[in-house]
């Protein structure tokens, strides 16, 4: 295991203190063989220092079923409808997630919340980012006023110097915030957090995305160094142009697949949190980071290809790519002008 530093136990018991962890409460940590056993120790230390009563559910991670290497789905398989771990998260009043890709688009995670158990999803990442990126008091108060204004909102348009030129009908869209911790029975958040997200209904994303140079890839855990543009209609990408590595990766990544569902728009957004860091990625081994931080950028343009239960889509193809420099309104009016939040 990892050396143990007393600040990353520190961040721990923080980010549960926000989610209203209590003294004697059940608290389920469930794992995966593949999982990174420094965070379940930490999880499950920071608890007991809380008086919690964890149980840890530990899984084996499930044999690859996709073509081609998979990660950061937000859609674990490792749970598979097994009755026993289903029966201990549902003793529970609160689940640490700490399985390998997550549990937010798992099949299981509506009866999850149904029964009232909320759940903290830690991202696969070194704990010296979860520590940078401690949720604190306060940072929900601007995603709840971005969650509403979005909820509101009829219309998203997207826009770039680039070149994108990106129309998304929101009328309707689920719409959902994450700022780090959730301490209401029956929802869920992820750590870090810092983003506001729209899960477009079918058919309602049309136009031109142009990621740039520097862009980022978060499938591949990659800065672009050449431009791809995207073409989507009806909310599908039908097109992927572009010279260099980043577009031949991304086309023959989709192919492998072969499924047309991975070619569709999951969720639209951006990000808000401003201590997450841009050039993170550099500074972590890949196997070291999930890039959940990349998505959580204050100012980024966050689209998502893959899977989304509200249109009907179930997939594990998925990319989750923040873009920069943009221009993002809802109903003409600016809530990020070329990178930067409106205030």
């Amino acid at each position: 295991m990892e050396s143990w530093e007393a600040g990353w136990q520190d961040a721990f018991e923080q980010a549960f203190r926000l989610c209203r962890v209590a003294a004697g409460e059940n608290v389920a940590v469930l794992a995966e063989s593949l999982s990174r056993p420094v965070n379940v120790a930490l999880a499950e230390a920071a608890l007991q220092r809380l008086g919690a009563r964890p149980v840890r559910v530990t899984l084996p991670s499930p044999r690859p079923a996709a073509p081609v290497p998979v990660r950061s789905t937000g859609a674990s398989r490792a749970i598979a409808g097994h009755p026993g771990a289903l029966a201990a998260i549902g003793a529970c009043t609160f689940l640490v997630d700490l399985t390998v890709e997550g549990v937010l688009h798992a099949p299981e995670l509506p009866a999850i919340l149904k029964g009232g158990t909320r759940v903290l999803m830690v991202s696969n990442e070194h704990p010296e980012t979860l520590e940078r990126l401690v949720p604190l008091e306060g940072d929900d108060v601007p995603v709840k006023a971005a969650v509403k204004r979005l909820r509101a909102a009829q219309r998203m348009r997207v826009s770039s110097a680039a070149g994108t030129a990106l129309d998304i009908a929101t009328d309707g869209a689920p719409v959902a915030g994450v700022w780090g911790w959730t301490d209401r029975p029956g929802t869920v958040a992820h750590w870090p957090g810092g983003v506001v997200v729209a899960f477009p209904r079918a058919g309602t994303v049309n136009g031109r995305l142009v990621l740039d140079a520097g862009d980022v890839n978060l499938s591949f855990k990659r800065y672009l160094e050449r431009p791809v543009v995207l073409t989507i209609e009806d909310d599908h990408v039908t097109r992927i142009e572009g010279e260099g590595a980043d577009a031949a990766m991304m086309r023959r990544h989709l192919e492998a697949w072969g499924d047309p569902l991975s070619y569709a728009v999951s969720h639209v957004g951006w990000g808000m949190n401003p201590r997450a860091r841009y050039e993170a990625l550099l500074f972590h081994d890949k196997s070291d980071t999930n890039g959940t931080e990349l998505r959580a950028v204050a100012g980024n343009f966050l689209f998502s290809t893959g899977a989304n239960e509200f249109a009907g889509r179930h997939t594990e193809g998925h990319f989750d790519i923040p873009v920069f420099n943009t221009t993002i309104e809802l109903d003409g009016e600016a809530v990020v002008r070329e990178g930067r939040l409106v205030a």
